[in-house]
C-alpha cells in the first residue's frame, strides 16, 4: 500500500478551511466587539453636571476625619444631563485632559469597559485629550511604567473579559514613601486626573491617595471592582447606593453554569457527590446568588454559620442545671453532621449523589476555628517569650505539637485557673484531620497571624464527613434505599418469594413507602446471614442466596466526591450583558465626576436591582464610608465590605427552599440550569443576580419593572 502524498504544511496552512477553523478572529469574538451597550439617559445629553444629594448621610469615623480632613465632607452626588450650560462650565467640561487609570487586585468580567466608556466620554468631550494606563497595577503607578491607550487598543477589547490591555497587580500604595513616588511620578506624567479600578483596598488607597495628591489638584476616582460581591455602600439610614460591584454577576453565571453542568453528570451517573468550592473568602455573596442559580442539594452560607445556636446543648445544659456556652456558634462537627444528614436523607431515597456548595472562606465564620486559633496563637507566643528558642524549633513534627497540647489539656484538668487549653479543645482539636490540624499548628506569618488562605476548606470538611458517614454505615443508618419493583424482580429471577424474604431484610416492607430501607441491624454479609439463619430461611452452612446478597450490595453507599474550585474560571469570563453595560457606565461616570472637578468619589450606578431605565449614574464619598479593622494585627482605616445578610429576602428563599432542593424524596432533583453567558438586551431573571432582585423585594416605594 502506498502513502498519501505528503502535503506542504505552508500549502496546508494556507488552505481555506485551516484559515478559518484556526482563527481566533473567532465570530463570538466579532460580535463581543461589535456590541454597543446602552447609555444611560444621563449620558444622551451634551454634558453632564453634578448635584449634591443632601438625602444621604453616614456615619463617620473619627479617624477617617482626622487621616482624609479635605475628602471627608463629600457628599453623595448625582449626574444629570444637560443641553444647555455657559460658555465658562463648556470650556471646563471640555478641556483638553490627560487621564490615568489603573486596575488594582484580580480581574474582573468588565474592566475594559470602564475603560471604553471613560476612553469614549473622554474622547467626545475633547478628542484631544489622552488617557494613559498603568501596567500591572499599582507598580506601573510606582514604577511608572505607563502605555497611552489608542482607539485600535481600546476597540480591540471592548466586552472582553480580563485586564489584559494593561495587566493588574496587588500592591498596595500604603507608606509614604510609596505616596511621594505616586505624586512624583503623575506629576512627571502630567496627569490630571488618576481612576482606580479595584476592590475595597484598592478604593481605600483610592482615598488615600485623593488626600494626598489634593493640593496638586490631581483628581482620584475610584470605581468598585470585585467577583465577590463584597463592595456594597448603603447609607447610615440603609439606603442602598451601590448594590453590587461590577463581576459579580458575570462571574457567578459561569459557575452556575459550570455547576449546573456537574448536576446533570451526577444525576446520570448517579454514584459522585460534586464538592464546589465557590470564590469567597471574606463573604458568602457568590455561594448564596450561584445556590439561586442551580438549586445545589447542599449549599452552606458562611453568615448563617455565625448564628448557629445548637438547641439540643442548650437544653442538655439545662436539664444538669448550667449553662453552655460552646453551644452558641457552628463547630465543625456540627457542620459535618449537618452535611451527612442531607446525604444519608438522599441515599435512603435512592440518590447516593448529589451537589453541594461551599463558600471558600465558611471556616471564618465557624466560632471553633476562630477560638482555636486564637489560642494557638496565644500559646506559641507564650511558649516563645518564656523559652530561649521558639516553639516550631522545639516541637518538629506534628505528633510532637500534639503530645504538647495533650500535656496543656491534663494541666487544665489538674489546675482549674489555666484555661488556655482544655481537655474538650482537645477533644475536638482531635476531631480535626490531621493535614488541617498541622495548617493551624504552622508558623504564623510575619505578624503572628494565622495564614487562613492556605487552607483546603473542602478537604477539611468532606474528611469530617467522610469518616462521620463511615460510623453511621458501621450503626445501619447510611443505606441506600432500594426500589419494590427491582427487588420483586431481581428475587423472583431467582425462583425466590419476595414476601419471604421482605420482612426479614426491610424495616418498612409491607408499606407504601417508595423505597424499602434495609434493617439497621444488618450492616455485613454477616449480620445478613445471621438474620437470615435466625429467621429459618437458610443454615448456617448455606450461603446466602445470590439474589439476596445482590440486594444487600446495592443498599450499601459507596461516598464518592469530586471536588472543584471554582474562581479564576470565573474572574476572567467574557462579561455578561449587566456587567458589559454596568462597567461602561461606570466609565461615562468616572468622566462626568472628573470634568466636573470631584475627587475622593467612587462611580456608581444606583437601582442596579431594578430594570435599565431606573439606573442613576452618581458618586459616592470614599471616606465616610471607611472604618478601623484589624489588618495583621493593628487597626488600619479601611472601606469596610459587606457580608450576606441573613435577614435578606434572598437568603431567606435559599433557607425556605433548602428542603426542596435537597430532594430527599422519590420525586426528580429540582436543578436550574441558567444557561450559557449571553449579550442579548436585558430580559428575564437573568439579566442580573438575582440576590438583587430579591433583596429589591423588601424595599418600600421600589418602582418595578
Amino acid at each position: 500500500m502506498t502513502n498519501p502524498k505528503a502535503i506542504d504544511p505552508e500549502v496546508l496552512l494556507n488552505h481555506p478551511t485551516v484559515k478559518l477553523t484556526t482563527t481566533s478572529n473567532t465570530s463570538a469574538l466579532q460580535e463581543r466587539l461589535r456590541f454597543k451597550p446602552e447609555i444611560c439617559d444621563v449620558f444622551k445629553h451634551a454634558c453632564t453636571r453634578l448635584e449634591d444629594d443632601l438625602r444621604y448621610e453616614f456615619q463617620i469615623h473619627p479617624t477617617a476625619k482626622e487621616k482624609l480632613p479635605d475628602i471627608i465632607h463629600n457628599a453623595v452626588q448625582r449626574v444629570t444631563g444637560v443641553d444647555s450650560v455657559d460658555e465658562k462650565f463648556l470650556r471646563g467640561f471640555k478641556k483638553e485632559r490627560r487621564i490615568g487609570i489603573v486596575f488594582s487586585g484580580g480581574p474582573a468580567p468588565g474592566g475594559h469597559n470602564v475603560i471604553a466608556g471613560l476612553f469614549d466620554a473622554m474622547k467626545a468631550a475633547n478628542p484631544n485629550s489622552r488617557l494613559f494606563g498603568f501596567i500591572l497595577g499599582p507598580d506601573g503607578i510606582l514604577e511608572n511604567e505607563v502605555i497611552e491607550l489608542t482607539a485600535e487598543m481600546v476597540d480591540a477589547h471592548r466586552n472582553l473579559g480580563g485586564f489584559s490591555m494593561i495587566k493588574t497587580g496587588r500592591t498596595k500604595i500604603d507608606s509614604e514613601k510609596k505616596m511621594r513616588l505616586a505624586r512624583e511620578n503623575c506629576k512627571k506624567r502630567g496627569i490630571d486626573a488618576l481612576v482606580i479600578v479595584g476592590g475595597d483596598d484598592s478604593n481605600t488607597n483610592a482615598a488615600f491617595l485623593a488626600q494626598e495628591l489634593y493640593h496638586d489638584n490631581i483628581q482620584v476616582i475610584g470605581v468598585p471592582k470585585t467577583i465577590d460581591g463584597d463592595i456594597q455602600v448603603r447609607d447610615k439610614n440603609s439606603n442602598v447606593l451601590c448594590a453590587i460591584s461590577f463581576g459579580f454577576h458575570t462571574a457567578a453565571r459561569a459557575f452556575a453554569q459550570n455547576i449546573s453542568n456537574l448536576c446533570n453528570d451526577c444525576s446520570s451517573d448517579v454514584k459522585y457527590w460534586h464538592v464546589c468550592k465557590v470564590m469567597g473568602r471574606v463573604a458568602s455573596h457568590l455561594g448564596l446568588e450561584v445556590a439561586l442559580q442551580v438549586h445545589p442539594n447542599i449549599i452552606l452560607i458562611g453568615e448563617e454559620l455565625a448564628d448557629y445556636i445548637d438547641v439540643d446543648r442548650i437544653e442538655k445544659a439545662k436539664k444538669q442545671g448550667s449553662i453552655d456556652y460552646t453551644a452558641y456558634g457552628m463547630t465543625l462537627r456540627n457542620l459535618s453532621r449537618i452535611i451527612c444528614d442531607g446525604i444519608v436523607r438522599r441515599a435512603a431515597v435512592g440518590k447516593n449523589y448529589g451537589v453541594i456548595i461551599i463558600p471558600e472562606g465558611i471556616l471564618e465564620f465557624i466560632n471553633e476555628i476562630q477560638v482555636f486559633i486564637i489560642k494557638l496563637n496565644t500559646i506559641i507566643a507564650e511558649y516563645n517569650q518564656t523559652h530561649d528558642t521558639d516553639f516550631h524549633s522545639d516541637f518538629v513534627t506534628l505528633e510532637d505539637k500534639l503530645d504538647y497540647l495533650r500535656r496543656l489539656a491534663r494541666l487544665s484538668r489538674e489546675d482549674k485557673t489555666f484555661s488556655v487549653w482544655n481537655t474538650r479543645d482537645d477533644d475536638l482539636f482531635n476531631d480535626i484531620p490531621a493535614f488541617f490540624q498541622e495548617g493551624l499548628l504552622t508558623e504564623r506569618d510575619s505578624h503572628g497571624n494565622f495564614q487562613f488562605s492556605q487552607v483546603q476548606t473542602e478537604e477539611v470538611i468532606m474528611g469530617l464527613v467522610t469518616d462521620y458517614l463511615k460510623i453511621l454505615q458501621e450503626r445501619g443508618e447510611y443505606k441506600i434505599g432500594i426500589k419494590p419493583d427491582w427487588y420483586k424482580k431481581t428475587l423472583e429471577k431467582e425462583g425466590l418469594n419476595p414476601g419471604t424474604y421482605g420482612p426479614l431484610l426491610f424495616a418498612n416492607y409491607g408499606t407504601n413507602d417508595p423505597f424499602l430501607q434495609v434493617k439497621n441491624s444488618i450492616v455485613s454479609i454477616k449480620t445478613l446471614t445471621q438474620e437470615l439463619v435466625r429467621s429459618g430461611v437458610i443454615r448456617d452452612a448455606d450461603a446466602v442466596p445470590a439474589a439476596i446478597l445482590k440486594v444487600f450490595q446495592a443498599s450499601v453507599p459507596k461516598f464518592k466526591t469530586q471536588n472543584h474550585f471554582y474562581g479564576y474560571d470565573g474572574r476572567g469570563n467574557d462579561p455578561s450583558w449587566f456587567d458589559c453595560t454596568y462597567a461602561y457606565n461606570l466609565g461615562l461616570t468616572v468622566f462626568s465626576l472628573i470634568a466636573n472637578q470631584a475627587t475622593g468619589q467612587m462611580a456608581a450606578i444606583k437601582n442596579l436591582e431594578k430594570g435599565f431605565p431606573h439606573w442613576e449614574p452618581m458618586g459616592i464619598p470614599i471616606a465616610p464610608l471607611m472604618h478601623l479593622e484589624d489588618r495583621k494585627g493593628k487597626l488600619e482605616l479601611v472601606l469596610e465590605r459587606a457580608l450576606v445578610d441573613v435577614e435578606s429576602p434572598a437568603f431567606k428563599v435559599v433557607k425556605a427552599l433548602r428542603k426542596k432542593w435537597l430532594a430527599a424524596n422519590a420525586g426528580p432533583d429540582d436543578y436550574r440550569n441558567p444557561g450559557p453567558i449571553h449579550l442579548l438586551s436585558e430580559n428575564g431573571a437573568d439579566s442580573r443576580p438575582l440576590t438583587l432582585a430579591l433583596n429589591d423585594l423588601d424595599r418600600p416605594n421600589t418602582d418595578k419593572d
